[in-house]
């Protein structure tokens, strides 16, 4: 059985729909009016697995902050709905993922408790249409809504693209190894009997 969440979000800054599938293949269809988001967030479903059909709509003629951000609250909120209760999932993922110049690093732990940890620094601040300061607001979004610990840090890198890019998929290759079972996990991983 597929794991799935929709998701609708709308204020006056925004109106978000989020439709993922993290059993997927892959497959994607994004709109955010900012390109380059588009194209991490495509890059997090292909290198996933996860479907993903993503469509905001924001206030940019203010900036694209309210958009990013609440997007992150939104794909956070569909990752937290769509793993459930969590029972015979591995919980934790991790990935070093290189892209040219850059290297990312990122740890997950599904645990329900939300934290970032976010140790990078952009030589630039825009890649195309999106301000590099609104990645970390993105994540911090989406750990804070999947109640999720979150790390990811930069071991190196020098264009910003290539950095940014390698944060976005390495994050999609440490959610998806902590989503996945493991039949030796029966319940859910921890001490405590609940996450």
């Amino acid at each position: 059985m597929e794991r799935r969440a929709e998701i609708r979000r709308t204020t006056k800054e925004t109106a978000i729909s989020a439709a993922l599938n993290i059993d997927g293949a892959g497959k994607s269809n994004i709109s955010t009016g900012i390109g380059f988001f588009d194209h991490m967030l495509e890059g997090f479903s292909k290198h996933g697995f996860f479907d993903l059909d993503f469509i905001a709509e924001g206030d940019l003629i203010v900036d694209g902050h309210h958009t990013v951000e609440d997007s992150g609250i939104v794909l956070g909120s569909a990752i937290k709905e769509a793993v459930g209760d969590k029972k015979g999932i591995a919980r934790y993922g991790y990935f070093i993922l290189p892209m040219d110049d850059a290297l990312a690093l990122c740890a997950v732990d599904l645990c329900g408790r939300p934290y970032l940890s976010f140790e990078c620094e952009f030589n630039t601040n825009r890649v195309g249409d999106l301000d590099t300061e609104l990645v970390r607001e993105f994540f911090y979004a989406v750990s804070y809504s999947a109640a999720m610990n979150l790390h990811i840090k930069l071991l190196a890198g020098t264009n910003a693209h290539h950095m940014i890019e390698a944060i976005f998929k390495s994050f999609a290759k440490a959610l998806d190894m902590a989503v996945k079972y493991d039949e030796r996990v029966t319940d859910v991983l921890s001490t405590k009997g609940s996450l």
